[in-house]
Protein backbone atom coordinates (compact mmCIF):
# COMPACT_ATOMS: atom_id res chain seq x y z
CA UNK A 1 0.00 0.00 0.00
CA UNK A 2 1.31 3.61 -0.89
CA UNK A 3 1.84 6.09 1.70
CA UNK A 4 -0.70 9.16 1.02
CA UNK A 5 0.98 12.88 0.50
CA UNK A 6 -1.21 14.08 3.26
CA UNK A 7 0.02 11.72 5.91
CA UNK A 8 3.85 13.10 4.42
CA UNK A 9 2.57 16.52 4.96
CA UNK A 10 1.10 16.11 8.81
CA UNK A 11 4.89 14.06 9.47
CA UNK A 12 6.65 17.31 7.64
CA UNK A 13 4.64 19.55 9.67
CA UNK A 14 5.19 17.60 12.93
CA UNK A 15 9.01 17.77 12.48
CA UNK A 16 8.92 21.63 12.38
CA UNK A 17 12.05 21.80 10.38
CA UNK A 18 9.81 23.76 7.59
CA UNK A 19 12.79 25.16 5.27
CA UNK A 20 14.91 22.08 5.92
CA UNK A 21 12.62 19.11 5.41
CA UNK A 22 12.08 18.11 1.80
CA UNK A 23 10.61 14.72 0.71
CA UNK A 24 10.86 13.38 -2.37
CA UNK A 25 8.94 10.34 -3.85
CA UNK A 26 10.55 6.97 -4.22
CA UNK A 27 8.19 3.76 -5.93
CA UNK A 28 4.53 4.77 -4.18
CA UNK A 29 6.58 5.83 -1.22
CA UNK A 30 8.60 8.78 0.50
CA UNK A 31 11.95 9.74 1.05
CA UNK A 32 12.58 12.62 3.94
CA UNK A 33 15.35 15.09 3.62
CA UNK A 34 17.46 17.26 5.95
CA UNK A 35 19.03 19.52 3.54
CA UNK A 36 20.75 16.89 1.53
CA UNK A 37 20.69 13.75 3.73
CA UNK A 38 18.23 11.10 3.77
CA UNK A 39 17.21 10.72 7.43
CA UNK A 40 13.48 8.75 7.10
CA UNK A 41 11.43 6.67 5.02
CA UNK A 42 7.39 7.09 5.19
CA UNK A 43 6.16 3.62 4.21
CA UNK A 44 2.65 2.41 4.04
CA UNK A 45 1.83 5.64 5.83
CA UNK A 46 4.39 4.60 8.79
CA UNK A 47 7.39 6.74 9.64
CA UNK A 48 10.71 5.11 9.87
CA UNK A 49 14.06 7.17 11.25
CA UNK A 50 17.32 5.50 10.57
CA UNK A 51 18.81 4.19 13.35
CA UNK A 52 21.59 5.88 15.11
CA UNK A 53 22.94 5.38 18.42
CA UNK A 54 21.97 8.67 19.97
CA UNK A 55 18.39 8.13 18.64
CA UNK A 56 18.40 4.57 19.89
CA UNK A 57 19.88 6.30 23.62
CA UNK A 58 16.81 9.26 23.13
CA UNK A 59 14.00 7.01 22.43
CA UNK A 60 14.61 4.71 24.81
CA UNK A 61 12.02 2.12 24.14
CA UNK A 62 12.87 2.23 20.56
CA UNK A 63 10.73 -0.27 18.07
CA UNK A 64 12.36 -1.36 15.14
CA UNK A 65 11.34 -2.57 11.64
CA UNK A 66 11.97 -2.51 8.23
CA UNK A 67 10.02 -0.24 5.99
CA UNK A 68 9.96 -2.66 2.99
CA UNK A 69 10.55 -6.12 2.66
CA UNK A 70 14.69 -6.81 2.49
CA UNK A 71 15.45 -3.55 4.12
CA UNK A 72 17.23 -3.11 7.17
CA UNK A 73 15.37 -2.00 10.12
CA UNK A 74 14.92 1.11 11.35
CA UNK A 75 13.01 3.37 14.33
CA UNK A 76 9.34 2.77 13.46
CA UNK A 77 7.89 6.05 15.11
CA UNK A 78 4.09 5.15 15.96
CA UNK A 79 3.44 6.14 19.98
CA UNK A 80 5.55 9.68 19.50
CA UNK A 81 4.59 11.26 16.23
CA UNK A 82 2.06 13.68 17.70
CA UNK A 83 4.42 14.56 19.69
CA UNK A 84 6.33 17.58 18.04
CA UNK A 85 8.30 18.94 20.25
CA UNK A 86 9.81 15.21 20.81
CA UNK A 87 9.78 14.19 16.94
CA UNK A 88 11.93 17.84 16.39
CA UNK A 89 14.55 16.49 18.97
CA UNK A 90 14.71 13.12 17.20
CA UNK A 91 14.92 14.30 13.70
CA UNK A 92 17.83 16.89 15.48
CA UNK A 93 19.99 14.47 16.92
CA UNK A 94 20.03 11.52 14.35
CA UNK A 95 20.27 14.19 11.23
CA UNK A 96 23.57 15.37 13.46
CA UNK A 97 24.65 11.54 13.41
CA UNK A 98 24.89 10.64 10.08
CA UNK A 99 27.35 11.25 7.77
CA UNK A 100 27.16 14.09 4.90
CA UNK A 101 25.74 12.37 1.95
CA UNK A 102 28.30 11.49 -1.38
CA UNK A 103 28.42 14.01 -4.17
CA UNK A 104 26.81 13.50 -6.82
CA UNK A 105 28.04 11.95 -10.25
CA UNK A 106 28.82 14.46 -12.75
CA UNK A 107 26.97 14.03 -16.15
Amino acid sequence: MASDQKFVDFVIDQIGYSRQVTCKKMFGEYGLYFDDKLFALVCDNKLFIKPTLSGRAYIIDVVEAPPYPGAKNQFLIEEQLENSDWLKKLVSITVAELPEPKPGKKK
